[in-house]
């Protein structure tokens, strides 16, 4: 190889290696980690989504909303709302009758026998009392994973989630960390240099044959 074709094979390979470097250290820091209300695993694999509501003195959940194989789901399924705000949960008229009954916590939701007509409303006022989170299910549905919950208030447990940045390298199927790709890359440099020093300084003397003819 020319010292020319070297050295500009060597700049790029340091370019790369250090824009890598400045990817994975934003992969590291960046994100803007949020947290919801830990849930206990109640909500895993049910339809119906989360949604942080709090600042809302009023918030609706539809009933009979798509989702669990047909129309069988709350939407959304879970929410975060702060004490004296009022939840109306309304019928949509889709996949049979609802209700909503209590599981556990501190609430004490009950809309009665199962209905099924469109408009049908149901109406909860969380005060300081119902700090926490309530879990609560529609009763011919609940096996068919037609659950729900709501956490109330700053004083619940809570899970760190994504907030829509670069992805952690973990999170993309890699199964190393961040900081070791920084290490990687630093030694990587580090070698680039001593090889490019070898190749200056002894790749074109008489004594190797390589005389840079040609160029």
């Amino acid at each position: 190889m020319k010292r020319r074709e070297f050295l500009r094979t060597a700049g790029g390979a340091t370019a790369a290696a250090t824009a890598a470097a400045g990817t994975a250290a934003a992969q590291e820091g960046g994100g803007g980690a949020q947290v919801k209300p830990d849930f206990g695993g109640y909500l895993d694999g049910v339809d119906g989504g989360y949604k942080d509501l709090r600042g809302n003195k009023e918030v609706t959940v539809k009933v009979g909303a798509a989702g669990n194989s047909g129309n069988l789901a709350f939407s959304p399924a879970g929410i975060w709302i702060d004490p004296g705000t009022t939840v109306t949960w309304e019928w949509t008229g889709e996949g049979g009758g609802h209700n909503v009954k209590m599981e556990e916590g501190p609430a004490s939701l009950d809309s009665g026998a199962p209905v099924k007509e469109a408009g049908t409303t149901y109406e909860y006022t969380f005060e300081e009392g119902d700090a926490g989170i309530s879990k609560y299910y529609c009763s011919p549905h609940q096996t068919l994973g037609m659950l729900g919950a709501v956490a109330v208030g700053g004083d619940v447990a809570t899970l760190e989630v994504g907030g829509g940045g670069a992805k952690e390298l973990h999170e993309l199927g890699v199964p190393i960390q961040a900081h070791w790709v920084g290490s990687a890359t630093i030694l990587g440099i580090l070698v680039t240099i001593i090889y490019t020093f070898f190749i200056l300084k002894y790749g074109e003397s008489p004594n190797t044959g390589n005389t840079g003819g040609g160029e």
